[in-house]
Formats: structure tokens, sequence, C-alpha cells
């Protein structure tokens, strides 16, 4: 038995490990992406609740939206996290802070769908923004796999705020 709680046990810690990047790097990197971490859940909460909520001639194709949008930011949540952890740090776990961007049931009950639709691209914008500012950085340290997910990211958010745009456009 006390062989294989030694097999179990890792034999170089996180920080100690050599995947050609280097320690300092890793660890500001894992700092951005559990912003955009952040960035993501929050996204994922207002499309849902949204999604929820709308009303109004909007209401479908807003409503079709948001679902597609906040089932494809949870499917990136687990693919931030993980890079996270590939780059040697613990994915954060301060969701509880949620309660500080999720939208009260009061602010929904009076918001316009268009509304909500300015809600959400001001968030993707921002969203947008942390990953560019990473995926710079990530690029200018060779960290190809994460310059490669930000890239994909990006690409979605891009395309979010096209459709959202869309929606409201007179």
């Amino acid at each position: 038995m006390a062989q294989a709680a030694s097999v179990l046990k890792p034999k170089v810690k996180d920080e100690e490990f050599d995947i050609g990047l280097k320690k300092a790097y890793r660890q500001q990197m894992a700092a951005a992406l559990s912003d955009i971490l952040a960035d993501t859940y929050k996204l994922v909460i207002k499309s849902h609740i949204y999604h929820w909520n709308v009303v109004g001639p909007l209401f479908k194709p807003l409503h079709e939206l948001t679902e597609e949008h906040y089932n494809t930011l949870f499917k990136a949540t687990d693919i931030i996290a993980e890079r996270i952890r590939a780059l040697g740090h613990l994915a954060p776990a301060k969701l509880g802070e949620a309660n500080q961007f999720a939208p009260t049931s009061a602010s929904v009950n009076h918001t316009t769908a268009a509304d909500m639709v300015a809600d959400l691209i001001a968030d993707h914008e921002a969203a947008v923004r942390r990953m560019r500012d990473a995926g710079v950085k990530a690029d200018e340290n060779d960290d190809l796999v994460t310059t490669d997910m930000l890239t994909d990211r990006l690409t979605f958010h891009e395309k979010a705020l096209w459709m959202l745009r869309a929606i409201v456009a007179a």
C-alpha cells in the first residue's frame, strides 16, 4: 500500500517543472488567465440570466443567442482553467464573488432586451481587451498553447459581439 501512495505523489513541485516557459512568466500568465476565467464566468451567468428573462420583440433571437453563448462560454471555463493548471498553478476557486457581477432580479425586471444586449456587449468587449493583452504577452514569451487558446477565445467573443450588435441594429 505504501508503494501505491508513493506513485501518486508528484516527484516535482508544479513550480519547478520545465516546459520551456520561465517560472515568472507562468505565474504572471496564470494570474492573467484567472482574470479571463472570471470574465468568462461573468458572461456565463449574465447570458444565462438574460436568456431566462428577456421579453419583447427580441425574445426569440436573444433567447436563442444567449443559450448558444452560455453553453460555449461554460465549456471555455474548463479550457481556461486547465491551461492555468498546465502552467503549474491552481485554477482559482473564488466563485463566491459571482454575486458582484450577476444582475439582481430587481434590475432584470426593469431591463429591456436592448439594455441586456448593451450590457453583454460591454462585458464581451472588456473580455476581448483583457484576452488580447494576455495573448500578446503569451506570443512574446513563445507560449504557443496559450496564444492559440486565446486566439480561439477571441474569435468566439468577436463573433458574439458582431451577433449581439446585429440584433439591436436599427
